[in-house]
């Protein structure tokens, strides 16, 4: 079953060393743009599904979403903001770029700009690696948390 986690915002620090990095393979963090919006939602369409683009549309649309970029192709994105207020995700990097820390990294992102935003939390909504999230940010689950927010969604 799925639950939520709570990251604590306040002691989070950056990754510079990981950043460095990402960047040396040749992959840019950017805020998506409001005109790549057909672009990234179509990938995102594409790789991992219709629910989670119009979650991530809503992230372009906000300014709350992160996309990883390379040779001018979309290998990830990450959002905060759309499901609920305060809430990290949908996340997801190409099968191919996975593990190279570009999914800690849009991770990271998105934290530290949830944590710009004023917040002193953030919930990550319906995880699926739990123990990725509480190495990458501390994460801790939420006890009873399922389905918190989903509950009225129209079909799950």
């Amino acid at each position: 079953m799925a639950f939520d986690m709570l990251v604590k915002l306040y002691n989070l620090q950056d990754d510079y060393e990981l950043m460095e990095r990402v960047k040396g393979e040749g992959i840019y963090l950017k805020k998506a743009m409001r005109t790549e919006l057909t672009l990234i939602t179509s990938w995102v369409k594409d790789t991992f599904g219709q629910g989670w683009a119009d979650e991530c549309m809503a992230g372009v649309l906000q300014n709350t979403c992160w996309i990883a970029v390379k040779d001018k192709e979309i290998i990830g994105f990450a959002c905060y903001d759309t499901t609920a207020k305060g809430f990290f995700g949908p996340t997801g990097v190409s099968e191919s770029m996975r593990g190279k820390g570009i999914g800690k990294a849009l991770l990271l992102r998105c934290m530290l700009s949830l944590r710009e935003a004023g917040y002193a939390y953030a919930i990550i909504g319906w995880v699926g690696p739990a123990e990725f999230y509480r190495k990458a940010v501390g994460a801790i689950p939420i006890e009873d948390s399922w389905p918190g927010t989903y509950h009225n969604m129209a079909k799950i």
